[in-house]
């Protein structure tokens, strides 16, 4: 408990220096912006790759991924059951914010901190990036251009710095080859970097925004919050149960599904045009909500 504690501790100090310097630290205004684009663009690729490279191929395709899917995958439906009547943009990028964990920006720093295994967070990554992406971009290809091309589906998740970094790392673990030490120390070092740039600029973007203003998608984006932060960790815990998995795998996924809405969901909203402010308020919400709810499972978890 102390060090799932000291862990939350070290994270929030991070994200409190990130919004201090924000808000009266004199950064240029795009400070935010750059930093976020080499995080994704650089930073977290890098960590990625090295996490997916030293990992055990066999923990790619195991239980906690199954449940950790089907707990994605019925939040993703029951949030389409709160946007009857909308278009289907709106409830596509709904159910997308309902189920789509953040397991990079903030999943990452907490496999660092708390569960102490940056390793757990490599199949619901490879997950993500893989198959409910290009899946994901398709549909809303589709609903907002009426036609897509099977080649651009294809391509869409090779243009992701994260899934191409993902790939290279389990071709190396499966393959069983390793980077010269002239390489592997640089990559190792840049990917260190990754957690506390992300969590700085985090902390950076958490001033001036008005959230949950009068309109259709405050109501859907309450739920995609309440199912995130909430239903999806519930779901998991139970599922975990069902398909017995030891204490520890049973924390580590529940963990992991509650952790909220991915930043990734705002970009495929925007290259959409269709439910920004519901994926912007959703991925915010649901930020400042799971840390209270990642405590209680914490603690819940030291008890039992």
């Amino acid at each position: 408990m102390v060090s799932a504690l000291s862990g939350f501790a070290v994270i929030g100090v991070i994200v409190l220096v990130g919004w201090v310097a924000g808000r009266w630290g004199g950064l240029p205004e795009e400070t935010e912006a750059v930093g976020g684009r080499l995080t994704f663009a650089v930073l977290t690729p890098f960590l990625i790759f090295s996490v997916a490279a030293a990992s055990d191929p066999g923990v790619l395709f195991t239980r906690p991924l199954v449940v950790s899917a089907a707990a994605a995958l019925l939040c993703f439906g029951l949030h389409a059951l709160t946007t009857r009547g909308r278009d289907r943009g709106t409830r596509i990028v709904g159910a997308l914010a309902a189920g789509y964990t953040n397991a990079t920006y903030i999943g990452v720093p907490v496999a660092t901190y708390v569960l102490r295994d940056t390793a757990l967070v490599v199949p619901i990554v490879m997950l993500q990036l893989l198959v409910i992406t290009p899946i994901a971009l398709t549909m809303l290809q589709v609903v907002t251009t009426g036609h897509s091309s099977w080649r651009t589906s294809l391509r869409a998740p090779l243009r992701n710095p994260l899934t191409v970094a993902l790939l290279l790392g389990v071709i190396l673990a499966v393959t069983g080859l390793k980077l010269p030490g002239v390489l592997a120390q640089p990559v190792d070092a840049i990917g260190q970097a990754a957690v506390p740039v992300v969590l700085l600029v985090f902390g950076m973007s958490l001033s001036g925004r008005r959230l949950l203003a009068p309109g259709p998608d405050r109501g859907p984006t309450a739920a995609a919050v309440v199912l995130k932060t909430a239903v999806m960790p519930a779901l998991a815990f139970a599922l975990a149960h069902v398909l017995r998995l030891p204490p520890t795998q049973t924390y580590g996924v529940t963990v992991m599904a509650a952790l909220p809405t991915a930043q990734n969901i705002f970009l495929y909203a925007q290259s959409a045009g269709t439910a920004l402010i519901l994926a912007r308020d959703a991925i915010f919400l649901s930020t400042l909500a799971c840390v209270p709810v990642l405590l209680a499972i914490t603690l819940l978890h030291t008890l039992t």
